[in-house]
């Protein structure tokens, strides 16, 4: 099987449960394959050099069938192969100094400081596309009441 980029796996980048227990193909076409090497090669493999180590990978592509099973926003870029989800699960750097490392040094399209609390995030939601500029929006997810509520920041 091919790899995505030097340190993304096949399996790491089109892996759900929740797509295995169902029995759901989640496999990218052509175009969303293409995509996904555009985020790996652009965002995560620079990402990782900067970490010296391995980076959880909590969800990269999700076929419409697995992003509609997960509850996913029907506009998500996961769906087109344009958005990862990281966690520091491995220790080298936390989730924090890896978003402040990435909004000061890579290009992006979205970046999502998803949920945890004001000096860590559970993990960070993180995108790159090539058909416009990228936005480099960031955003920050938070549970309010039980729901999810997106505040937006201005790039700094």
């Amino acid at each position: 099987m091919e790899k995505i980029s030097k340190h993304i796996s096949w399996h790491e980048g089109t892996y759900s449960r929740t797509g295995e227990r169902r029995d759901l193909d989640n496999t990218p076409n052509e175009d969303q394959l293409k995509c996904m090497k555009e985020v790996a090669e652009n965002l995560f493999e620079p990402l990782r050099e900067w970490v010296g180590g391995g980076i959880k990978i909590n969800s990269f592509f999700r076929g419409e069938p697995v992003n509609t099973a997960i509850g996913g926003s029907t506009r998500s870029q996961h769906m087109k192969g344009q958005a990862i989800d990281i966690d520091d699960t491995f220790g080298h750097k936390t989730n924090a100094e890896m978003y402040h490392y990435i909004k000061d040094n890579l290009d992006f399209d979205q970046m999502i400081w998803e949920f945890g609390n004001d000096k860590n995030p559970n993990w960070l939601h993180i995108s790159w596309v090539s058909h416009r500029p990228n936005r480099k929006k960031l955003t920050i997810a938070k549970k309010v009441n039980g729901r999810t509520k997106y505040i937006h920041e201005a790039h700094k």
